[in-house]
């Protein structure tokens, strides 16, 4: 598949189980940087922007360069902003990632603004997304809730404690999990240790309850080699690192080779 029917077939890509998923994440806030990342063999793009910088306005440009290049754009929304998640999904992303959903009640405001009746209350403006994806009203109407993800983040001891309430909300999809914030939140604050026994422990923990509830794995990889671990251990989705540190890290290879090839 290619071009709208790959990108809006994303959904059902990531519920089908097959998993294997690796995406791209983006904070600095350049439409053009997601047109660049989008033409490596990434499987989906996330703009951050809850940590990243990214506005509105960017972020509606960079979810179509993402869809020109051939691939669905996925947001991680501001902590507690609904309303840009109903707003992002009208601009064509193929889904929300809402951090910090600790109880049932973030999580059906989350679902409710996500998800058209009978899951949700998302409100109808989707100018954007049925553009993108050529759908009529009638037909966007009918599919969205279905083409569309809810992704909500697990990160911190409430939500470990109300994963499996978390899960069994209608209208979210399936669970992000931030290992930093969770690192820190199984040590009282003391550390920042993603990549830990520990950690691996809960991350095992959470992709059962996901089997369970018949919701995906979605789970954020500090770099390639731990996104390929986090792959093995059974996620469906995973990020290999972020936007910044895969730029330095490529100029740091760049350096270092000139530096070789001159001493040499």
């Amino acid at each position: 598949m290619t071009g709208a029917t790959t990108i809006d077939g994303f959904a059902k890509r990531i519920r089908s189980g097959e998993g294997g998923l690796i995406s791209a994440w983006i904070g600095i806030p350049d439409p053009l940087f997601v047109n660049h990342l989008a033409q490596e063999a990434f499987d989906a793009v996330v703009l951050d922007m809850q940590h990243g910088v990214w506005d509105i306005g960017s972020a509606a440009v960079g979810i179509g360069q993402g869809r020109l290049a051939g691939k669905p754009v996925l947001a991680r929304i501001p902590l507690g902003d609904f309303a840009s998640a109903s707003r992002l999904l009208d601009m064509g992303a193929s889904g929300i990632i809402a951090p910090m959903i600790n109880s049932v009640s973030d999580a059906e405001a989350f679902a409710k603004a996500t998800k058209y009746l009978p899951l949700g209350e998302r409100s109808w403006g989707p100018t954007l997304a049925m553009n993108h994806t050529g759908l009529s009203a009638t037909e966007y109407l009918a599919t969205a809730n279905l083409q569309t993800v809810a992704i909500a983040m697990i990160e911190t001891r409430a939500a470990l404690d109300a994963a499996d309430e978390i899960m069994r909300v209608d209208g979210i999809d399936g669970i992000f999990v931030g290992p930093s914030d969770l690192s820190i939140a199984l040590s009282d604050g003391a550390k920042v240790a993603p990549d830990t026994a520990q950690v691996d422990g809960v991350l095992k923990h959470l992709i059962a309850r996901c089997r369970a509830h018949g919701k995906f794995a979605c789970v954020f990889g500090s770099n390639g080699e731990r996104a390929g671990e986090l792959l093995k251990m059974g996620f469906d989705f995973v990020i290999a690192g972020a936007d910044t540190q895969q730029l330095r890290s490529g100029a740091a290879s760049a350096i270092a080779a000139a530096r070789r090839v001159q001493a040499s």
